[in-house]
């Protein structure tokens, strides 16, 4: 197989980040991240992963893409949960709870308000 270059990569890059998995048009509108490092799940990560799994399936949200990653570097305030819009700004939440997790579900995700009560801050860690 010929290696690939530099110019090859970033063509690929951009052809798949216009597939991107949360637009307007779809297939998910909704990113929801559920932060999985150890410390994350030593909190308490997999109840919150669970919660959003079970919300998702009782309200037949089919539009949401449910996700993990590593440790977000807060781990102080794990569990955490990252939301993002195709066309807002993402938002963290800290601190979390299963039952702040079904407010987050339904306030935010659902209805697409914040719950500002619950979030760190909003932003993302990088530019695209």
């Amino acid at each position: 197989m010929a290696k690939l270059t530099i110019e090859e990569l970033n063509k690929i890059r951009k052809k798949e980040k216009k597939k991107s998995l949360v637009s307007k048009e779809g297939p998910y509108n909704v990113k929801v991240t559920v932060h999985m490092g150890t410390c994350g799940i030593a909190a308490g990560a997999r109840d919150i992963m669970n919660t959003f799994m079970e919300e998702i399936e009782e309200k037949n949200a089919k539009m949401i893409y449910l996700t993990t990653s590593g440790c977000a570097g807060l781990c102080s305030h794990e569990p955490m949960v990252t939301v993002e819009f195709a066309d807002q700004i993402p938002v963290k939440y800290i601190d979390l709870t299963p039952e702040k997790a079904k407010k987050i579900f339904k306030t935010h995700i659902m209805d697409q308000k914040p719950v500002l009560d619950y979030a760190l801050g909003a932003g993302s860690e990088r530019s695209i």
